[in-house]
């Protein structure tokens, strides 16, 4: 059993709420842009000083005392990411409220299930579309206010309370660190969903002791584009971060808009998944394929990463490397800055591991990707690679004031300020998820080096037990298919079966140009290529690749590519984009039972 623990350097005073550097911000520095908004898809953006945001936050708060909304109600939140998004966030809780985020892509079922389980008093709803899906919904449930519906939600709500007596700087303050904050429900990849019951202490000891490992990236007037589900946990702590660290922030409803609003606001760190990373690789590889560089790109790749595994060396790069490293910098590197607005150096990943290669060429190129590890019941942030401690190809050291351990079944646990209280209505879950000693488990199957830096190796509930005994553990090979430009997502399969095999789905961005360069109709549908042969050799390769990480009863003897995307809509994805397992397992099992109707060996 191993255990590694950082000492706190950031502590909560007890009086202390989310609210708290809000005001204090304001007061210090009223003229300190804490956001800029766009109206016309980001090509012009207008400042929002913390005095400003104040005023609006206190304004709505004011309306929402008078609607009757009382310290402790819960407010349910429905909307893509934007500025409002926040804005009602802060004056949610400066009314004393709970914030019960739901993802605005949910479902009918789905919301109905998250809002009457944490029993909200009202909901906040983006479009004139959610308001219709949502009114009936929930018996009881009649204050529903609309983001884009009539004057507005902000507008009507600022409205009411413009004549309102209420104190808000008073009313804020009756909420302590530890009262409730929020209530977020999980994406629910094994059944449905549980709320997370976190406090306004799990939040700020969470982020205040990461930004202060972090100095320039997420604090001191860094600048970050937006564009992750405030819904998320990753996303909303990140928001907690821009008020905390002091850092300016943008909103982007429209991720697939990114590549022409990062050039105009000049982000300096980005926040993002791993595989909005990989498509920013593959993307500029491909780029540099068609144009007849492929070569080229691939030594300016490999000069990237032997730069960034040098930084790790005592003495780090030679000269011979950094005249090299120079010489792709103008050449390539520079370019790839270029494309996210030139400004950037650092980014956070989380939600997936990274993989190393991934993580040296960004730092080699220019931007140094701090990868971490949490979950919704953590805060999230347990363990991140810091600027004064970082080994690329892992999630950190623990944070400051936390400590993990790995069980001897290899399972990884976690203790820490910022572990949640519990899942709401729901005493069984959580007492199945913190053992009598505090410690939670995470589910996760873990390492951890003598130097106290974490590599995830697995699921715990999803480790594949073949028919021979055999344990696998499947993310490990679907990290390396997945790599493939033309790959959107592979499931790895074989629990109780006598081998391993895999499913697949197609990268619908990057298969026309691949069926481009292969001679075909851009329009190709994807149901005429699950047997093309050029194809299939292409997503071969990628599990050969694959197949050379484990040993060989570990390898995939077999794979289908399917005729279909994977969505959230469909039932596949959860809301950050993670495979739901068992449904895939259930809804393409002739095509499963298929892959095992002849044994291969």
């Amino acid at each position: 059993m191993r255990e590694f623990s950082v000492p706190e350097v950031v502590d909560v005073a007890p009086e202390d709420n989310t609210c708290t550097s809000l005001w204090r911000l304001a007061k210090e520095q009223p003229d300190f842009v804490l956001y800029e908004r766009t109206r016309d898809d980001g090509q012009t953006w207008t400042a929002v000083t913390a005095r400003e945001f104040l005023d609006e936050v206190i304004g709505v708060a004011k309306g929402l005392a008078e609607s009757g909304i009382e310290p402790g109600d819960r407010v349910g939140l429905l909307s893509r990411t934007r500025y409002e998004w926040t804005l009602l966030d802060y004056s949610i809780w400066a009314a004393g409220g709970i914030t019960v985020p739901v993802y605005e892509s949910s479902s009918a079922k789905q919301a109905e299930w998250i809002l009457s389980d944490s029993g909200v008093k009202a909901v906040f709803v983006e479009t004139g579309q959610h308001r219709d899906m949502v009114t009936g919904l929930v018996e009881g449930l009649d204050t529903i206010w609309t983001i884009d519906e009539g004057k507005g939600a902000v507008a009507e709500l600022t409205e009411l309370g413009a004549d309102s007596e209420a104190d808000i700087d008073r009313t804020r303050q009756i909420r302590n660190a530890d009262d409730l904050a929020t209530i977020i429900y999980t994406s629910g990849t094994t059944g449905r969903a549980k709320g997370c019951m976190l406090t306004h202490k799990n939040l700020l000891a969470d982020i205040r002791n990461v930004t202060a490992e972090l100095p320039g990236v997420l604090s001191d007037g860094a600048r970050m584009l937006m564009f992750l589900p405030l819904a998320h946990v990753l996303a909303r702590i990140v928001q907690l971060a821009g008020v905390e660290g002091r850092f300016t922030m943008g909103h982007v409803p429209d991720r697939n808009k990114l590549t022409q609003i990062m050039p105009v606001f000049k982000p300096t760190v980005l926040l993002a998944i791993p595989r909005v990373f990989e498509k920013v690789f593959n993307g500029a590889r491909q780029k540099a394929v068609d144009g007849g560089k492929e070569k080229l790109f691939d030594k300016a790749a490999a000069c990237a990463k032997e730069y960034s595994r040098a930084l790790e060396r005592p003495g780090g790069p030679g000269i011979g490397l950094k005249l090299r490293h120079k010489l792709w910098d103008m050449l390539v590197y520079s370019k790839l800055r270029a494309a996210v607005g030139g400004e950037c150096t650092a980014a956070v990943s989380g939600g997936a591991p990274l993989g190393a290669e991934l993580g040296h060429f960004f730092r080699g190129v220019g931007i140094t990707i701090y990868e971490g590890y949490g979950l919704t019941e953590t805060s999230p942030v347990l363990s991140l690679n810091l600027t004064n401690a970082i080994k690329v190809g892992t999630i950190g050291r623990p944070t400051p004031g936390t400590s993990l351990r790995v069980a001897e079944d290899g399972e990884l646990l976690a203790k820490g300020p910022q572990i949640f209280e519990g899942y709401w209505n729901n005493d069984e879950a959580t007492s199945d998820a913190i053992d009598p000693e505090g410690w939670f488990h995470t589910g996760d199957l873990a390492e951890i080096d003598d130097d106290g830096f974490v590599t995830i190796t697995g699921r715990k509930k999803e480790i594949i037990v073949t028919s021979g005994g055999k344990n696998v553990a499947p993310s490990g090979l679907e990290k390396v298919i997945d790599a493939n430009p033309i790959v959107a997502c592979s499931t790895v399969i074989g629990d109780g079966r006598h081998y391993i095999a895999a499913l697949v789905t197609l990268d619908t961005d990057s298969l026309p140009d691949w069926l481009e360069r292969h001679g075909l109709d851009r329009e190709t549908p994807l149901e005429d290529m699950v047997d093309n042969a050029d194809l299939l050799a292409d997503v071969q390769k990628s599990v050969d690749q694959a197949n050379t990480t484990v040993s060989k009863a570990e390898g995939i003897k077999r794979f289908a590519v399917l005729p279909h995307v994977f969505s959230e809509e469909s039932g596949e994805l959860t809301p950050k984009m993670s495979v739901k397992r068992h449904v895939v397992v259930k809804k393409y099992e002739k095509i499963i039972d298929d892959l095992y109707a002849q044994n291969k060996n």
